[in-house]
């Protein structure tokens, strides 16, 4: 059995990349994202162009990343899951330096994360941005920088935690399914199973509650239990 849990709106309370774009990179990265929103462009084209228009030393970068929250419930999660042997990966449309950073400041340093690699270089003495896609977004069907479907493929049983538009894919392809915010309207709204939650505090005891009696079926075990 494996966890794989989204970042930004999930794990963090603010999203990252929003508060980096709202500070560094001007109004014309809102424009970029309508253009997503309207489903002319996919997530990762879409990031890739917002992460271009950053304009920021890496100590000011760093210094906003250190005022995102993490939600305060998350480290009992992670401890729960640790304590029960079960693996725990993030797996974020957002920028994998980000969520490093945010998690190495709440003193969580060992988590496999797959999202978009921020890259970096100096030239007429300003720092420019890039990011490159996950390995794993070669023919994304949605266009993402992170293929979710691709990074949770497994023949386990699959734990899947989100909240947003990102996760509308995968929530189909795992085995249980904890949502919040869009990602529960969306599941709510095609009939897709999951257990609603509004953070970690409130998640944890719905995981003790319903993990014994998971098996290869849990969704006909979510019916009851779908909020």
């Amino acid at each position: 059995m494996q966890v794989f849990c989204d970042f930004d709106g999930t794990i963090s309370i603010e999203d990252a990349t929003d508060m980096v774009l709202s500070r560094f990179a001007g109004s014309e990265w809102e424009d970029i994202e309508r253009l997503w929103k309207q489903g002319l462009i996919g997530s990762g084209e879409c990031m890739r162009r917002q992460i271009a228009l950053v304009e920021a030393s890496r100590q000011d970068l760093e210094a906003l990343l250190d005022t995102v929250r993490v939600d305060p419930g998350f480290a009992d999660f992670l401890s729960y899951c640790r304590g029960n042997r079960l693996p725990v990966t993030i797996v974020s449309d957002g920028v994998d330096h980000f969520i490093r950073h945010i998690l190495a400041r709440h003193g969580i340093r060992d988590l496999p994360v797959v999202a978009n690699v921020l890259t970096h270089r100096f030239a007429q003495n300003r720092v420019s941005y890039s990011l490159l896609p996950s390995p794993t977004a070669a023919g994304c069907m949605s266009g993402s920088g992170v293929c979710k479907c691709r990074v949770v493929a497994s023949d386990e049983l699959r734990i899947y935690v989100g909240d947003g538009r990102s996760d509308f894919c995968v929530a189909d392809t795992v085995d249980l399914v904890f949502a919040k915010a869009k990602l529960a309207d969306y599941c709510s709204d095609r009939g897709i199973p999951f257990i609603g939650f509004e953070d970690f505090s409130d998640l944890l005891p719905k995981m003790k509650s319903i993990l014994p009696g998971m098996t290869r079926q849990p969704r006909a075990l979510l019916h009851s239990k779908t909020a």
